[in-house]
């Protein structure tokens, strides 16, 4: 018998989930259009690999992945690509992404598809293939499969976590998935087992899901397997990883580490089908099961392609008139739906439609009394009421040093705070703003790494210059030198050749002249630059001088002799006229 363990804090609310499972999965009928969004994960965005005017298969390759943490998106249905552009997003802000517009064609014809043995291929091929057909969490958090599917190098695997708990109220499609299809779960659980060699495997549901516990044991005896199928107390939220982790084999997961560095991994029931339909059918995830409840005529589970509108999933249920909203999530975790356009996601497990008497409009927010509900029910032990203050009080330094990013958003602060104070909104107020400013100090600090090393390539080319111009200027003293001494020595000035050989000799050869020598040079240099200049201008306008101005000339030439300066040349007397 397996030890069960607790987890601290949680609640009970009210499961509401008899409501859809009163009927087997349902398959939605083709929509008009389908808008697919390339971004459906943690990680990077796909690339878009269609253009408008393309016939598409189901199933083919629309979007590629881009990097190792993402993953590819596919065409849920055979049709033709309307446009590649921004649309609406699943997302409470109502902010765009770039999509696949396709429209059906009505033959929903797939793509050829190739089955392979898992056990025959390595571990790397089988995850590249997971990563191609886009399998990722469906439990909510998205994240790429095959980036979970490598055990650490230093830890040993000791158990792999199964979760089908579904603690949150309303939610019943991993119920009903482990009802009906119970056998592909336990297959997809054991190509998990195969990749990181588990000691054990452990799958934990709620026990309030009596018929998916008998399903899933009754497939894991039928198949040979020998995975434990535990029944574990039913409680929100349960269903966390940390908190299944716990209950099941007693380890805490700290928040600066992973379930791998505790020798752990946990995945969900539905990912675990979707990666045996990758696996041994061909098929990536083009479609996903999604609970339909709430004010409508007829709730139920419906596997529906991804890229729906909202608009044309909810009309399977029948809304009733007095429906006010629709949430994509759970009541605790889910977001209200901005707009009907919004097409279903790898992310949507269930829509809820809303009305006044189901979900009342909320009391007006009152002041905090400071009786510590918040904490006692928060299943990672923060105190969410220090939080509140601080975030409120926009002090987010403050809030990370009393763990904010520890926080899971589950909700169970603001469900039992009996001043109705929307705790989770301020939590996620925070860590946006703690994100935002983070991003600006990043760009700041690329920013001044780039004018530092801008500002050093300019001094560095001013010193490489100022070296240039001292070499060339210690050259030429050397020539001028060299032309000096053999003048003195009645010597004919050096040929070209011997000029240049004089310029060109090694500094190895040549006397080491400082800076204040070179520039003494160079200065001689230009005078003497200057003399030859003067020396070879021929004076204008001086062959028809007066009388007058011949002996002003004279007298100038004069005093010139008598203070040592060379009078300039003059031209050659001519005859009057």
């Amino acid at each position: 018998m397996l030890q069960l363990f607790k987890f601290k804090g949680g609640v009970k609310p009210q499961t509401n989930k008899t409501q859809s499972v009163g009927e087997p999965i349902g398959v939605a009928p083709l929509p008009s259009r389908l808008f697919v969004p390339l971004h459906q994960s943690i990680g990077g965005t796909p690339r878009p690999l269609v253009a408008a005017g393309e016939r598409v298969l189901k199933g083919q390759l629309i979007g590629g992945a881009d990097g190792w943490i993402s993953a590819a998106v596919h065409a849920p249905t055979s049709g033709t690509v309307r446009a590649v552009a921004e649309h609406v997003a699943a997302h409470p802000s109502g902010l765009t992404t770039l999509s696949v517009e396709i429209e059906p064609d009505g033959r929903d014809e797939w793509i050829e598809r190739t089955p392979i043995d898992h056990g025959a291929l390595a571990p790397e091929r089988v995850r590249e293939r997971l990563r191609e057909a886009g399998v990722v969490g469906l439990g909510g958090a998205v994240f790429p499969t095959h980036g979970k599917l490598t055990a650490s190098k230093t830890v040993p695997m000791e158990e792999l976590v199964i979760n089908g708990a579904e603690c949150e109220p309303y939610i019943t499609c991993d119920d009903l998935l482990m009802r009906e299809r119970a056998e592909e779960i336990v297959r997809g659980v054991g190509v998990f087992r195969d990749l990181l060699q588990p000691k054990r495997v452990l799958i934990g549901i709620e026990d309030n899901k009596p018929e998916a516990v008998a399903a899933l044991q009754a497939a894991a005896a039928k198949l040979g397997e020998n995975f434990a199928v535990v029944a574990v107390p039913t409680r929100y939220p349960a269903g966390g990883a940390k908190q299944l982790i716990r209950v099941l084999t007693g380890k805490e997961v700290p928040s600066t580490k992973r379930s791998t560095d505790l020798g752990v991994q946990c995945f969900n029931v539905a990912t675990a089908y979707t990666a045996w339909r990758a696996v041994a059918h061909g098929e990536p995830v083009v479609s996903r099961i999604v609970t339909l409840t709430g004010n409508v005529e007829r709730p139920r589970n419906w596997e529906a392609l991804l890229g729906t509108p909202l608009a044309e999933f909810v009309a399977l249920g029948g809304p009733k008139p007095d429906t006010d909203g629709y949430l994509m999530g759970g009541p605790m975790m889910g977001f209200a739906m901005p707009t009907m356009d919004a097409p279903l996601v790898k992310a949507t497990n269930c829509i809820i439609a809303s009305s006044p008497a189901l979900f009342p409009p909320k009391a007006p927010e009152m002041p905090c009394i400071r009786c510590g509900e918040c904490a006692k029910v928060c299943p990672h032990e923060l105190q969410p009421f220090e939080l509140y203050w601080f975030a409120r009080a926009k002090n987010f330094g403050k809030t990370q040093e009393y763990h904010i990013f520890d926080c899971i958003e589950c909700g169970c602060c603001s469900f039992v705070c009996p001043s109705r104070i929307p705790l989770v909104q301020y939590f996620r107020f925070a860590k946006s703003e703690i994100w935002a400013r983070e991003k600006e100090k990043n760009a700041a600090d690329q920013a001044k790494a780039r004018f530092e090393w801008k500002t050093a390539r300019e001094e560095r080319e001013k010193a490489e210059k100022a070296e240039k111009l001292a070499k060339a200027a210690a050259a030429q003293a050397a020539k001028k030198a060299a032309e000096a001494a053999a003048a003195a020595a009645g010597e004919a000035a050096p040929a070209p050749a011997a000029a240049e050989a004089a310029t060109n000799v090694p500094a190895a050869t040549n006397p080491p002249l400082d800076a204040e020598a070179a520039k003494k040079a160079a200065i001689a240099a230009a005078l003497e630059r200057a003399r030859a200049q003067r020396a070879a201008v021929e004076p204008k306008n001086v062959d028809r001088l007066t009388p007058a101005q011949q002996k002003d000339i004279a007298e100038v030439d004069a005093r010139r002799q008598q203070a040592g300066i060379e009078a300039p040349p003059t031209a050659p007397e001519e005859s009057q006229p």
